[in-house]
């Protein structure tokens, strides 16, 4: 059996994010993985600090 593409749910995410139908229909599957892709979680409060120690600003 072959799956078929969900467009309908495709096109409401694109229009989710903020990209027009118009958009949607021009975009590269690069693009739209990006797009789609998870984002990663910020640096924690305890990373920071460590990274902060180990890299400390410079003052004058």
């Amino acid at each position: 059996m072959v799956e078929r593409t969900p467009w309908p749910a495709l096109l409401a995410a694109a229009m989710r994010a903020g990209v027009a139908p118009r958009d949607f229909w021009r975009l590269s599957l690069k693009e739209w993985r990006a797009l789609v892709a998870p984002t990663e979680a910020g640096l924690s409060r305890a990373a920071f600090e460590a990274m902060a120690q180990v890299f400390p600003d410079k003052t004058k």
